[in-house]
């Protein structure tokens, strides 16, 4: 995959709620790879998880359905999204700090 193909879009997402210790990151990371994306996920020292997601649009927007959802743990109330503009230096996704 060339990730900076002209159908590709990059989107930031903070997710609030019950989102952390619930296995959200592990999860969000198998998603994004199912779904060919590259990107990283980390918890945040406020309670939110941050992710950044880059691929092709119908898989980023998916992705982003599936943050709102969530791990069956989970309570998601909020999912805010940015763009962001497509670029390199982003790996296979991963968990980060």
């Amino acid at each position: 995959m060339t990730h900076n193909a002209p159908s590709e879009v990059r989107r930031r997402c903070l997710v609030s709620g019950r989102v952390q210790m619930v296995g959200f990151r592990a999860y969000a990371a198998r998603r994004a790879d199912e779904l060919g994306l590259v990107g990283w996920v980390r918890n945040l020292a406020d309670g939110r998880l941050e992710t950044v997601a880059q691929g092709p649009l119908p898989a980023v927007l998916e992705y982003i359905d599936f943050l709102r959802e969530g791990p069956p743990a989970a309570l998601v109330e909020m999912v805010q999204v940015e763009e962001e503009a497509v670029g390199p230096g982003l790996s296979p996704f991963a968990i980060a700090g």
